[in-house]
């Protein structure tokens, strides 16, 4: 059985639906199952490499258009490598893969259509690409979404149900490092409060103004931290400034991946405040988890997140936009902190470790 792993790009160029990309990749061939990597490049220049045995493919681009990387070379490698596999996984959203795809001579090829998430924010131009989708939709073997939840909530989805499968993402176990000195240098630097950890990229869908007003109905014993970068951090800087809340909500600015373990570690809390379907799953979530971290997080119509987050187990989930309510969560956690933290980590054990998501996909495959 060989496997093309096919989307947007591959690390070192992160992001969610790469690092999905990458733990399957890395996993199956472990396994002893061939999987190689056909994605775009991040600059005009077509690269190939072999990473542990397994081939990467990067085709040229001519730079992101919406968000999409626009590299007319994958449609001619695809159709060049693609008779060396059986089955073709294809990552979406990403509509340069999906027109490559369509354009190769796949017909006689098993494809499994990996919905990691519905097109949100480009909604005038997904209706020229939605004749592309449709075509995909129909011609996929499998679709398989993160979480059931996002199969029963995602409108295009709603026709192929008899073809959809779930399998949640897994992480591995020791994905990050940690250093027990860094853990108690920012325990001291806070003082020792209750630390509620939040992370990501300070735009729009994730609806850190509502966390950062949540402090207001926290006392003193608790500080809020929030790691990443983006357009947002000068009006959300604004916003603690605004409410005085300079003691209780830090900015922590972008947190390198070798130190991400200490926060983890170090945190009492993790609580993703997204507000929109944009966010789909939330990987931040089951990173928080392997620690043994309980989560607040947001009830969002559509998205898996909250049943990522099993509400009265491994957290609390709370409606979008409300800051009392995140706080009445945090507040929650606290009465019975033992509880919610060990099912935190026998929740990420039982359904979110690569080795799970692994196993669950071969079965997809074996099954095609």
């Amino acid at each position: 059985m060989k496997i093309l792993q096919l989307g947007k790009f591959y690390p070192p160029h992160y992001g969610g639906i790469q690092e999905v990309m990458y733990n399957l990749t890395e996993g199956l061939n472990e396994r002893g199952i061939k999987c190689d990597v056909l994605c775009s490049n991040m600059t005009n220049e077509y690269k190939e490499e072999t990473i542990n045995n397994y081939k990467v493919y990067r085709t040229a681009s001519l730079g992101l258009a919406a968000s999409t990387s626009i590299s007319p070379q994958m449609i001619f490698k695809l159709r060049e490598i693609i008779s060396g596999y059986d089955i073709i996984h294809i990552h979406h959203p990403d509509p340069m893969a999906n027109v490559a795809l369509l354009l190769s001579n796949h017909k006689n090829k098993k494809t499994v259509l990996h919905w990691h998430s519905d097109i949100i924010r480009q909604k005038f131009l997904l209706k020229f690409y939605l004749p592309f989708q449709n075509r995909l939709l129909k011609r996929a073997d499998k679709i398989i979404a993160t979480t059931p939840k996002y199969i029963e909530g995602s409108v295009f989805l709603s026709k192929y149900k008899n073809k959809c499968g779930w399998v949640p993402i897994g992480i591995p176990e020791n994905k990050f490092k940690v250093d027990e000195k860094e853990v108690e240098k920012i325990k001291k630097k806070y003082k020792n409060k209750k630390i509620i950890f939040s992370l990501g990229r300070l735009i729009y869908y994730k609806g850190f103004e509502y966390l950062i007003n949540s402090a207001k109905f926290l006392d003193d014993e608790y500080v809020i931290l929030i790691g990443g970068e983006g357009p947002l951090k000068e009006r959300l800087q604004n916003i603690i400034i605004k409410n005085a809340l300079e003691d209780k909500v830090v900015l922590a600015g972008e947190i390198p991946f070798e130190k991400l373990g200490n926060y983890y570690k170090a945190c009492d809390v993790f609580c993703l405040p997204s507000i929109e379907k944009s966010e789909a799953f939330g990987i931040v979530q089951i990173e928080a988890m392997s620690f043994g971290k309980p989560i607040v997080a947001t009830k969002i119509k559509g998205s898996g997140v909250d049943w990522v987050n099993k509400d009265g187990f491994s957290g609390v989930n709370v409606e979008p936009k409300d800051p009392k309510a995140i706080a009445e969560g945090i507040k929650r956690i606290f009465e019975n902190y033992d509880f919610y933290s060990k099912n935190a980590k026998i929740r990420f054990e039982n359904t979110f470790t690569r080795d799970k998501m692994i196993d669950k996909m071969i079965k997809v495959y074996e099954g095609l």
